[in-house]
């Protein structure tokens, strides 16, 4: 009792409790730690715990056990998963959008939205030159790129340069995620699309979102709180022929296997409004995957997050087919109607992560619904 008051006097972000032994106290604590309010992670080894002592523990709300003979594995996700919600809860995100500098809060989540005016990114990128580390990092993605087909030199440079703007206003905020109305505020001007910007950020580890699209936005601060890597915002559209998900947008990351892992090879070609420069990424075909939408909740719905797995089966090239440059298939693995696939902007990344999506969402008390 002592240490459950102490940790609730103390703010703590959450407990973390290695059961050792079947005696009297054991499982009375465990119960006792999940009831206190808190996020809860109870890890218990081979030998302390039977199904009758898990089980009514185990469906209490804001609390995940996880049981196995000697790996630490889970554990140590349970451990992740409390380091991602305190993360999560003191992100601030910028959000270009408009003319108005305003406030708000994804509440139920603590993610802090700083809106900026879009006049603001359009003027400083008007006023900036053309810097020396621009031009080596527009060089770079052209040498790498396996196949260039539209863009000039000229529109690499000046979609590094929106990265280059955005990185500022993202200091200057004091911010750790960013997203933009990109059509809304630069569709009209000559001013470069962020499409290549926003992958560079995701592949760097900020979370960059498409739109100025909420949901987006804490989806990809989960994907890289949790898993270490980024994800890719796309537009669902349904294949009747293959009864698959096509995953179409302009803006993907190349570092799909991880901040640390190998880049995937890349073409850049022009945004499907055949204009500046996108890199698309050629998605390993086999490779297992999830889709993730983080719908925010309010004080009369919970947080809900859709998620499913799946199989990538092919990238579809753009043109022939039409749509955006970045159109990735993938056959999920439940019976849903694709015509009627749910969600908007869900995130496409590496590796079947739908179990360790559910822990979280019951950790925080998040409503999770697997598609």
């Amino acid at each position: 009792d002592d240490w459950i008051a102490v940790a609730r006097q103390a703010q703590t972000d959450g407990l973390f409790l290695v059961v050792l032994d079947r005696q009297k106290h054991a499982w009375p604590t465990a119960a006792k730690t999940a009831d206190s309010g808190l996020p809860t992670v109870i890890f218990t080894p081979l030998g302390t715990a039977f199904t009758t002592n898990t089980e009514p523990v185990a469906v209490k709300p804001g609390c995940v056990i996880y049981s196995s003979i000697g790996e630490f594995d889970q554990a140590a996700y349970g451990m992740k998963m409390l380091a991602a919600g305190a993360k999560i809860r003191r992100t601030r995100a910028v959000v270009i959008k408009g003319k108005e500098r305003t406030e708000s809060k994804l509440t139920e989540l603590g993610i802090a939205l700083q809106y900026v005016p879009a006049p603001s990114f359009m003027a400083e990128y008007e006023q900036m030159g053309i810097p020396a580390e621009v031009i080596a990092m527009a060089d770079a993605y052209m040498r790498k790129a396996r196949i260039i087909h539209g863009p000039t030199r000229e529109d690499v440079i000046n979609g590094i340069k929106s990265y280059r703007v955005a990185e500022n206003i993202l200091q200057r905020e004091g911010a750790d995620a960013i997203s933009m109305d990109c059509l809304g505020a630069l569709g009209a001007s000559k001013i470069s699309l962020p499409c290549i910007a926003w992958s560079r950020m995701n592949d760097d580890g900020i979370p960059a979102a498409c739109e100025a699209d909420t949901g987006a936005i804490a989806s990809h601060i989960f994907v890289q709180a949790l898993f270490d890597r980024p994800g890719f915002q796309q537009d669902p559209v349904p294949d009747t022929t293959c009864d698959a998900i096509i995953g179409a947008h302009c803006s993907c990351p190349t570092k799909l296997n991880g901040f640390d892992g190998p880049e995937e090879p890349f073409d850049l070609l022009h945004h499907h409004g055949n204009r500046d420069a996108v890199p698309r990424p050629l998605w390993k075909v086999g490779q297992r995957i999830t889709c993730l939408d983080v719908l925010p909740g309010d004080a009369a719905k919970p947080t809900e997050l859709l998620v499913s797995a799946g199989t990538v089966m092919d990238n579809l090239d753009v043109p022939p087919a039409g749509g955006c440059v970045v159109s990735v298939r993938a056959k999920f693995d439940s019976n849903q109607d694709v015509l009627t696939f749910p969600g908007f902007h869900q995130l496409f990344f590496y590796g079947d992560y739908k179990r360790q999506l559910r822990d979280f969402a019951k950790l925080y008390r998040l409503k999770a619904t697997l598609v």
